[in-house]
């Protein structure tokens, strides 16, 4: 009951999401980094879909960084899932072909170097006349949000 009480103290938090510059959209939340992460993982995972690539853009941004001359550390921890919905993609794609290049779909989980909160973050899809695929990118948005939630 203890493990549970803890467990429900660290992601029955309050989160709030917001639009940050029009092109993200972003969650925050206390806790651990590596357990809102897992969560993350874990309400992908659990919608049936498969990552297909975990970009480590932290320690990417740390080497590369001292190649470049840079000293700033922009992230403490970071990573982007990379996945896909067979579903919602096959709409997408229907409703425009051209639509392609928003796959796979990227959301990100990150720390900032002095700040407590874990941030979840994905790309904002474009606004769109066509209304199927205005329809279908609002799948899209969906379903990320939703795996969001999950996660917190």
């Amino acid at each position: 009951m203890k493990k549970f009480l803890a467990l429900c103290a660290l992601f029955c938090l309050p989160f709030s999401a917001l639009a940050a510059e029009g092109y993200t959209v972003l969650f925050k939340t206390q806790g651990a980094y590596q357990d809102v992460r897992d969560s993350l993982q874990m309400a992908i995972e659990g919608k049936g879909l498969k990552i297909t690539s975990t970009n480590h853009i932290a320690e990417m941004l740390d080497r590369t960084g001292k190649d470049l001359g840079a000293t700033r550390q922009v992230y403490e921890n970071a990573e982007q899932f990379e996945f896909c919905s067979a579903t919602v993609s096959r709409h997408m794609m229907e409703a425009d072909p051209h639509a392609i290049v928003m796959c796979p779909y990227n959301v990100a989980v990150y720390t900032i170097p002095g700040d407590k909160t874990v941030y979840i973050a994905y790309r904002k899809p474009a606004a769109a006349k066509n209304p199927a695929l205005k329809k279908a990118l609002g799948e899209v948005e969906k379903l990320l949000t939703e795996i969001i939630q999950d996660a917190l």
